[in-house]
């Protein structure tokens, strides 16, 4: 039933860029969400910034006279510090990643169905660069 109600809302480029690792590196689905999610957030968060006060408030963090943009980055940081503590890889190299294989992915994530309900409208040169940043 989740599985049916997430492919009504679409999912977004953290999926689109997973099911890549997940096809040519092996690493399990949740594992490469974790990796990639600090990454999509902060791209994402140029555009929809009001999303991340919510998330901020979900991790108990005092965001009391803060900018839009520091909000985005203090929500980046604690996602990036639970699965840190979680002990989730945080480079794609972690993974047994290539950066050869960047074009191809970024090439395959571009066409993947998640990528449509993603917030931000995103372009194969956009794909590149995130997955340069996760490496």
């Amino acid at each position: 039933i989740a599985g049916m109600g997430f492919s009504n809302v679409g999912l977004g480029i953290v999926h689109s860029m997973a099911h890549q690792l997940g096809a040519v590196y092996d690493t399990p689905h949740g594992v490469a969400n974790a990796l990639l999610l600090p990454y999509v957030l902060e791209y994402n968060g140029e555009v929809c910034p009001e999303r991340f006060k919510k998330m901020g408030e979900a991790f108990g963090l005092n965001l009391k006279g803060l900018t839009d943009k520091e909000i985005v980055n203090a929500v980046v940081k604690a996602v990036r510090n639970l699965a840190i503590r979680l002990n989730i890889p945080q480079h794609i190299s972690d993974i047994g990643g290539k950066e050869k294989d960047i074009e191809m992915l970024a090439q395959k994530a571009l066409e993947d169905p998640c990528t449509g309900g993603n917030p931000r409208e995103t372009n194969l040169d956009d794909f590149v660069e995130l997955f340069k940043k996760a490496f």
